[in-house]
């Protein structure tokens, strides 16, 4: 039986993998995802995760839940040798083994691409995890927990200005739902002012969101500059070494929070450590029928998609002619690689991938969105909604769905939850801090000193008085003393 061995469990890999078990026949391929996770993120959903809209795991899928006939492996492939069809497969624990397959699915997804700038490897925090929109909202709510004892002067401000790096898709709207975030708040910190929370987000081009027209861009800074926000176009991020934010264009401040939403890149750990084809911008060279290849020949057995690949994009509408990153993209060529490997393990001619992008819809936080769909711009509640209701229908399986609308709906009628549990990081601090300890074993006791070369004398040891005068005394005790 074919071994089919997908790298990586993201949007592409989940979907190849999840769509695989319900077309191959049974016996027909054995399935195998191998990733270091346990789960797939529905990465549009970590801006509300980060502003608490949305519970942590409901925004991830388990892939042992929802994978009920792949063998799922949670490990790093930090080799492909497609030449002799084996991959190295290593563990978090335990020594790392040879896996041998018959046909590879590269979906490795992608990380955040920052540049040298200085402070930022040590101070800022990306939006592509979940765990990274989890640190986000605590340190939010811990710099609201910490400013709010403090006071007014530089310390409290640095703890309540928050900067966003990247005016994208990703980048807007963290900016906007953790302003929308920080408003909410104020109402539980009465010790704090609105005009005391400061956001900057920092875009080094002219403008933001190129997915939508210019005109619906400028609504949008108009929309957030009524709330309280500033966004800094044409304008560089020079250092942010201890928190302390120096710009282009000469202004400086001071931070506690830098999320970096500043574009991505292909997985490195993966593209560098494999014999497959790779293109100019570190993505693995990808045929429009999602097999490895260019236009005139591909490698036999290897297909990619997703962040990672180089998918042409047969619409026109793709920067540089090919498909942009984002999981509109990689959910549907997951679907269609699924199709294209069943279609080739029964001697069938694969199909090439064609999505021509209907819109692009973006959450400004609560009430509040953006929908744009050719000449069509849709802002406001309505534009929300249709954020919404699209992401929400779009989670994989009906159990996610079911969670994520409960969600909304609890939260619609108690408010978000502003519990911050930023102490997970280091869960038994407090443990050790009062935990008992075994106590140092005593010191021997010193021997004893010898002169003159003669033995130390013995001791005396007192004698016990006559049973009698024990008596006598006793009694002696009990006499009242009587006054001279």
């Amino acid at each position: 039986m074919p071994k089919i061995l997908i790298v990586g469990g993201g949007y592409a890999g989940f979907y190849t993998a999840w769509k695989l078990e319900k077309w191959l026949r049974p016996g027909e391929a054995e399935v195998t995802v191998v990733d270091p996770l346990p789960y797939m993120t529905y990465q549009p959903f970590l801006p509300e995760v980060a502003a608490g809209s949305i519970e942590p795991r409901h925004a991830v899928v388990s892939q042992r839940r929802h994978l009920k006939k792949t063998n799922v492996v949670t490990a790093k492939v930090t080799r492909i040798d497609h030449a002799s069809k084996t991959a190295t497969i290593t563990p978090e624990v335990g020594e790392p083994w040879e896996f041998e397959y018959d046909v590879i699915v590269v979906t490795g997804g992608a990380v955040s691409r920052t540049f040298p700038i200085p402070g930022i490897a040590e101070n800022a925090v990306g939006l592509k995890s979940i765990e990274e929109a989890v640190y986000i909202r605590d340190r939010v709510l811990t710099n609201f927990d910490k400013a709010s004892t403090l006071p007014p002067g530089p310390e409290r401000e640095r703890l309540l200005t928050f900067v966003v790096v990247g005016g994208g898709f990703a980048g807007i709207e963290a900016f906007a739902e953790l302003r929308s975030f920080a408003s909410a708040l104020l109402e539980y910190y009465p010790q704090l002012t609105f005009d005391e929370t400061h956001f900057h987000l920092i875009e080094a081009m002219g403008r933001i969101m190129p997915e939508v027209s210019l005109e619906t861009s400028h609504w949008v800074i108009k929309h957030l500059a009524q709330r309280g926000a500033e966004i800094h176009l044409d304008t560089q991020l020079s250092s942010a070494v201890d928190g302390k934010i120096e710009l282009s264009t000469g202004e400086t401040f001071e931070t506690d929070l830098i999320v970096w939403t500043a574009g991505v890149m292909a997985n490195p750990a993966i593209v560098r450590s494999s014999d497959l084809p790779v293109e100019e911008r570190g993505r693995v060279l990808t045929r429009a029928d999602l097999r490895v290849g260019d236009e005139d020949d591909f490698v036999p057995d290897a297909w990619a998609a997703g962040d990672i690949a180089a998918v042409p994009d047969l619409s026109g509408g793709g920067v540089g002619g090919y498909c942009v990153p984002n999981a509109q993209h990689a959910v549907r060529q997951g679907k269609l690689m699924a199709k294209n490997i069943v279609a080739v393990l029964r001697g069938e001619e694969p199909k090439e991938y064609f999505h021509k992008n209907l819109g692009a819809v973006a959450g400004l936080g609560i009430g509040s969105g953006v929908f744009q769909s050719g000449k069509l711009a849709l802002t406001g509640l309505i534009a929300w909604f249709a954020h919404r209701g699209y992401h929400g229908l779009a989670m994989p399986s009906w159990e996610r769905k079911f969670r994520v609308f409960w969600g909304w709906w609890n939260n619609f009628w108690l408010g978000r939850d502003i519990v911050s549990l930023s102490a997970v990081q280091q869960p038994r601090a407090s443990f050790e801090e009062f935990a008992a300890r075994p106590k140092p074993p005593a010191a021997a006791a010193p021997a004893p000193a010898v002169t003159s070369g003669k033995p130390a004398p013995k001791a005396v040891k007192a004698k016990a008085a006559p049973a009698g005068a024990k008596a006598a005394e006793a009694k002696a005790d009990a006499q009242p003393v009587a006054a001279k």
